[in-house]
């Protein structure tokens, strides 16, 4: 015979059940009238709380979609809450506790704000329910939650995703959330049992409670939060090695391409090469970065500018060889590339401007001269300057008319090289220009690799240190 015997009207008295015989089938059958009360909250009146204890333990890190900014998760969910329904006596019913199927008891409707997509983990039939009149629930759950990914310093970037517990439709007034296990608890336990890391580490838990009115709706009477953050970091070992030391060397291999002889038809085909090489290997590596409209990546950035410095050192090669090679028929340099490169940049990397020799030539109808001439050479210059008594001799002397004819062809020699070495000194500027931009280019190189391997250096200490 079961009897249900019910205590007078207070705000939180349970309903206890008596069983005939301390067995399992005298409790079940003595619990047969309460389970038809499933549909409706367990308290004996409405304005009673239900207080929902809950915890998790995160087992399994499945992954993480930047395009779709989704955090793939496997969790064991605790809930635990009170059915005021039910209480027995444990040594008449002979046991503290009993699992039941899950359907025949009341279970609160606590979601996960961020879930975008069903549950596809296995489903727990039972529950657990203790003769206090607890309720534990405990199942697994595959969590696909939308999280705000911030891959700006990827492959060293550190998420922070949110678990936003609450009811889907029960009020505060209805249910209340409170944390069934401090978060350092359920931090040390998540990492002894987490499996299937991948490349992301947990690095933390952290928990808030909060409310949140129900702006749409236009109620007063708020929602009951419970909120997780969970807080990984990327393994970068794997980026570091397949992406940022290949890239690192083929940059090195080409600044050191820079020792080359600029005017050397190899260096350009060398240059070439490489730019082909890298462009290959942004193809390959290109699944392995991160897609997403948010923001760019720095590694992106940083792939861009190694890029386009080996396409700008194969076009400043391309330019220096054709100085070196054609400068000799340049106009001379303009005032402002001879003041911006020749003197301020020359300066800055240590080339400046080779002062200019003047070149004496003797000019041989010069009248002050401390050189000794040939008395033939005296009587030219008299016949050139029209001395009188002069006339009759040249035309007496056939060799003076040689000697005049030899003059002006020294005369044209003179202007000659006198252009021959204005000619070579345009060709010099010009090529100290050449020599100047590519040192310059070469520094430029220098400091960017300097500079990108301090800054990665430190992103990847700074994500450890956090």
């Amino acid at each position: 015979m079961v009897t249900i015997v019910s205590p007078a009207p207070c705000l939180r008295c349970k309903v206890v059940v008596n069983c005939t015989n301390p067995n399992t089938i005298s409790l079940l059958a003595a619990l047969e009238n309460v389970m038809t009360l499933s549909s409706i909250r367990p308290v004996m009146n409405l304005s009673t709380p239900t207080i929902i204890s809950m915890h998790f333990t995160l087992y399994g890190i499945l992954g993480v979609e930047e395009k779709e900014q989704l955090l793939y998760t496997y969790i064991w969910l605790v809930k635990e809450w009170e059915n005021e329904f039910f209480s027995w006596d444990p040594v008449q019913c002979g046991t503290t506790e009993i699992s039941l199927p899950r359907e025949r008891f009341w279970s609160p409707d606590v979601v996960i704000n961020e879930f975008m997509d069903e549950n596809r983990a296995p489903i727990v039939p039972y529950v657990y329910i203790k003769h206090t009149g607890k309720v534990l629930d405990a199942k697994p759950v595959r969590v696909v939650s939308s999280c705000n990914l911030d891959i700006y310093t990827f492959p060293f970037d550190v998420q922070n995703c949110t678990f936003t517990f609450r009811s889907y439709i029960h009020h505060v007034s209805d249910i209340r959330m409170i944390l069934g296990k401090k978060v350092e608890d359920i931090l040390k336990s998540s990492r002894s049992v987490l499996s299937t890391e991948g490349e992301w580490e947990l690095m933390d838990i952290k928990s808030r409670k909060y409310k949140l009115s129900e702006i749409d709706q236009g109620e007063s009477n708020p929602y009951d939060e419970l909120c997780f953050y969970i807080v990984l970091r990327r393994r970068a070992t794997l980026y570091v090695v397949n992406l940022l030391i290949p890239s690192c060397l083929l940059i090195t291999v080409d600044l050191f391409s820079f020792l080359l002889p600029p005017q050397n038809v190899d260096r350009s085909s060398f240059k070439m090469t490489l730019i082909l090489g890298y462009s290959v290997f942004l193809l390959i590596v290109n699944d392995l970065l991160p897609v997403t409209g948010n923001t760019i990546p720095l590694i992106n950035v940083f792939f861009a500018i190694c890029l386009a410095l080996m396409v700008a050192s194969l076009l400043e090669t391309i330019l220096i060889t054709n100085l070196l090679v054609g400068s000799s028929n340049f106009h001379p340099v303009p005032g402002w590339v001879r003041v911006l490169v020749l003197r301020f940049m020359g300066t800055l990397v240590w080339l400046p401007q080779k002062s200019r020799e003047d070149m004496i030539i003797l000019n041989p109808v010069a009248g002050e001269t401390d050189v000794k001439v040939c008395p033939l050479v005296m009587l030219e210059r008299q016949v050139q300057r029209g001395e009188p008594g002069e006339k009759g001799a040249e035309a007496a002397d056939p060799a003076l008319a040689e000697l005049r004819k030899l003059g002006n062809d020294l005369q044209s020699i003179r202007l000659q090289v006198a252009q021959h070495v204005d000619g070579n000194q345009i060709s010099q500027d010009w090529m100290q220009v050449g020599y100047i931009i590519d040192r310059l280019l070469f520094g430029v190189y220098g400091i960017f690799i300097t500079f990108s391997f301090i800054v990665i250096l430190s992103i990847w200490s700074n994500s450890y240190s956090r």
